[in-house]
C-alpha cells in the first residue's frame, strides 16, 4: 500500500472517531476559521453584487437598455445562486454566514457604486466583476489542496464571474 494512503481500518476507526464534526475529517488541511471568514467575505461580495446588479436592473434606461438591463437582472441572480452556494457551505463547514446588512459593504471585496449612466453602470460592473475575479483567483490558490470542495465551489463561481466579465466587455463595446 501506498505510504500517503491510510489503512481502510484507520479510516473507519477515525470517521467513528469525531461523528459531531460532520464532513470535517482528520484529513481536512484547511485553517477553518480564516476560512469561514474569507467565506464571509465572498459572501459579502456575492450579496453587494446582486444589490448593485438589480439597482443597475431597475434604472437602466434610454434606447436599447432593455437587453442591457436583462443581462444585469441574469448576472443578479447568477450572483445571487454563487450567495447561497457560498452560506451553505460555511455552514457544513460549521460556520455562520453573516448576512448582517451594516457591515456587508466593508467586508466585500467589491464596491457599492451606483453609476450616472448606463455605460457608467457597465463599467462598474465591469470593475466589480475583475475585483472578484482576482480576489478569488488569490483564494483558489490561498486553498490549495487543504479543501478541495471549497476549492472546487469558489472555481465554480469564478468561471461564471470571468463569463460575467466578459458579457460586460461585449456590452460596453456596443453602447459606447
Amino acid at each position: 500500500m501506498d505510504d500517503h494512503l491510510s489503512d481502510v481500518e484507520t479510516l473507519r476507526r477515525n470517521a467513528r472517531a469525531h461523528l459531531d464534526q460532520g464532513p470535517i475529517t482528520e484529513a481536512y488541511h484547511a485553517d477553518r476559521p480564516r476560512l469561514l471568514e474569507v467565506l464571509n467575505e465572498v459572501l459579502a461580495t456575492e450579496l453587494v453584487c446582486v444589490l448593485r446588479y438589480k439597482r443597475h436592473y431597475y434604472m437602466a434606461q434610454g434606447i436599447g437598455s432593455a437587453p442591457v438591463a436583462q443581462e444585469f437582472l441574469q448576472h443578479a441572480t447568477e450572483e445571487q445562486r454563487h450567495a447561497e452556494m457560498v452560506a451553505a457551505r460555511i455552514v457544513q463547514l460549521q460556520g455562520e454566514p453573516d448576512f448582517n446588512p451594516a457591515t456587508l459593504a466593508e467586508r466585500s471585496h467589491s464596491e457599492y457604486v451606483v453609476g450616472r449612466d448606463l455605460a457608467d453602470m457597465i463599467k462598474e460592473d465591469l470593475v466589480a466583476e475583475r475585483v472578484a475575479i482576482a480576489s478569488y483567483q488569490e483564494i483558489i490558490r490561498w486553498i490549495g489542496e487543504n479543501d478541495p470542495t471549497t476549492r472546487r465551489m469558489i472555481e465554480d463561481i469564478l468561471a461564471i464571474e470571468e463569463e460575467h466579465a466578459d458579457d460586460l466587455l461585449t456590452l460596453l463595446d456596443e453602447v459606447s
